[in-house]
């Protein structure tokens, strides 16, 4: 870590402040005809991460977006420490913006009680006024990423210029591997912790919020942060 820079976070949702993968979760209990290989090509990098949750969604009749909005809404669940994490950064003055390849009309209502301000989040969006839903892309990729992410995780960071910023990451999944070769420093979980030994990215494992807090508290203490 840098002295003199501001640190600034990147969260992102499902899967970090979820307890589980939503898009995934979604697929899994709406069955679209269709949507398994989308999904394994997706998974497995042959397509982006843009075009396959877009033909997923795409599978899915807008008629059913009551059903699939409680559904996300009741089986969500938000990892525990998160609320208390996100008093210690605004005690600590340190700039939390949430960075998701989700989709706001599940993503707004789970924040909801957290008020995060809606310019501190990142997602994308969902139409519903066809007969199947449209997924809408208000953040694409910007040069140099090309990777066709939906989200683009990296232009967001970019805003925030590496000789000012001291860029955190914070995620557990393929949405965030492109955002964790450019910060500084990541928390992870399951397949981006093992994507951040393979690339040499430093990082911290985590479980909850309060194994980040708890270890952002000791780097400030050791002016590292």
């Amino acid at each position: 870590m840098t002295a003199g820079k501001k640190p600034v976070i990147f969260c992102d949702f499902d899967g970090t402040i979820t307890l589980s993968d939503n898009i995934v979760a979604i697929m899994k209990e709406f069955k679209p005809e269709g949507y398994e290989p989308i999904m394994k090509r997706t998974v497995d990098q042959e397509i982006s991460l843009r075009q396959g949750v877009g033909d997923m969604f795409a599978l899915l009749p807008s008629s059913r977006k009551d059903e699939i909005v409680d559904f996300v809404i009741k089986r969500a669940g938000i990892r525990e420490g998160f609320k208390e994490f996100l008093a210690y950064v605004r005690q600590e003055n340190i700039e939390y913006y949430v960075t998701s390849g989700g989709m706001d009309f599940f993503i707004d209502p789970l924040l909801a009680p957290f008020d995060i301000p809606a310019d501190h989040i990142f997602c994308n969006s969902a139409d519903f006024s066809g007969e199947h839903i449209e997924i809408l892309w208000p953040h694409p990729c910007k040069d140099p990423c090309s990777n066709g992410c939906g989200m683009c995780k990296t232009t967001v960071m970019r805003r925030f210029p590496e000789e000012q910023y001291e860029r955190i990451l914070i995620g557990d999944s393929l949405t965030d591997f492109e955002g964790a070769k450019i910060a500084d420093l990541v928390y992870s979980r399951s397949i981006l912790t093992d994507k951040c030994a393979e690339l040499g990215v430093k990082h911290v494992p985590f479980q909850n919020f309060f194994d980040i807090m708890n270890d952002m508290k000791q780097k400030r203490q050791q002016g590292v942060l």
